[in-house]
């Protein structure tokens, strides 16, 4: 805690934050799963990713971008 200068809480967050990046980008959790986990709503966690250089469609089929599509 002392050498990342963050409280018990924010340390916390941080992680449940990185291990959603990581579970999304490895195709593990959808965005709205990996939202969900981080305690964010969905675009907030999609516009975070570009801070951790993942994307936000790099892992999605050509069926699942579609049916995202169909579905917003």
């Amino acid at each position: 805690f002392i050498s990342l200068k963050l409280g018990p809480e924010r340390l916390a967050r941080e992680i449940r934050l990185l291990a959603a990046v990581k579970y999304f980008e490895l195709g593990k959790l959808s965005s709205g799963r990996a939202a969900a986990l981080a305690g964010m709503e969905r675009l907030e966690f999609l516009s975070i990713l570009s801070h951790y250089n993942v994307g936000p469609f790099e892992h999605l089929s050509e069926e699942d971008l579609q049916r995202d599509l169909e579905n917003a």
